[in-house]
This record gives C-alpha cells, structure tokens and sequence, in this order.
C-alpha cells in the first residue's frame, strides 16, 4: 500500500495527462447538521450529473467559497440556486459557519502531517496540495 499523497500524484498525473476534469458533487445531506437538514433531492442530483455530463458546466459562471475556496457553479437548470450555496439552505448562518471552521481546522489538522512529506523528488507537490487546503 503507498502512502496517500503519491495516489493524489498519480491521479493529478493521470487527470493532466488526458485532460479529465473532476467534479465534487454533494449527494447527501444538506441544510444543517445530521438530524436538521435534508437529503438532496434525487432529481436535483441527477440534474447536476446531467450537466455535467452535457458539458455546460464547464461554461457555466462559478463562485468560490469561503474557507475550502471550492468552485461553484451559480447557475444549474432545473437546480435551485439555494441547493449550489450550502450556507443558503442552512436556516442557522451561525451554526453554518461555525460547522464550516470546525471542518476547515479538522482538515488543516490532518494536513500537517504531510507539511515535509516528499512526493517525487522534492516537495514542490505536497506544497501545492497544502496551500489549496482550507484558508480562514
């Protein structure tokens, strides 16, 4: 088994190789917490898929968020726009953002144990992973 890091390697490699593109896509939950908010919609799922798949997201406009600085599109067809905001369908902002700093401290927690970890020759990639993490 290889350390995680050079299995984000290969996959960058290989993705740049044949030019993939990735997409994260929330299938779950959404609105709060386990317990307070609510399954995505099966067909608001299948809609993003969709576009995906059509190509149009990758014309579409984005926005990044705060914190993990992920990109968003702000426009899905037949996907309201609250769906694509994650803070829009939280009906408490504060707990919101509270949940979303936690996350962000979890992962930079995880993260430092990879500060000096070499990928290759050097340690140019574990940079470059490490300064895409969470920024707050």
């Amino acid at each position: 088994m290889l350390h995680p890091t050079k299995y984000a390697a290969m996959l960058a490699e290989k993705m740049q190789k044949h030019g993939a593109t990735g997409w994260l896509v929330n299938t779950g939950w959404s609105g709060g917490s386990y317990g307070s908010g609510n399954r995505i919609k099966l067909a608001y799922t299948r809609k993003i898929i969709d576009a995906i798949h059509s190509g149009s997201l990758l014309k579409a406009t984005y926005e990044k968020t705060d914190v993990f600085g992920l990109e968003i599109p702000t426009e899905i067809e037949g996907v309201p726009s609250e769906i694509l905001r994650p803070e829009n369908t939280w009906g408490d902002k504060k707990a919101y953002k509270n949940t979303l700093l936690k996350l962000g401290g979890l992962f930079k927690n995880n993260f430092e144990t990879f500060t000096n970890y070499k990928i290759g020759k050097d340690t140019k990639l574990t940079q470059e992973i490490l300064v895409a993490g969470p920024n707050f």
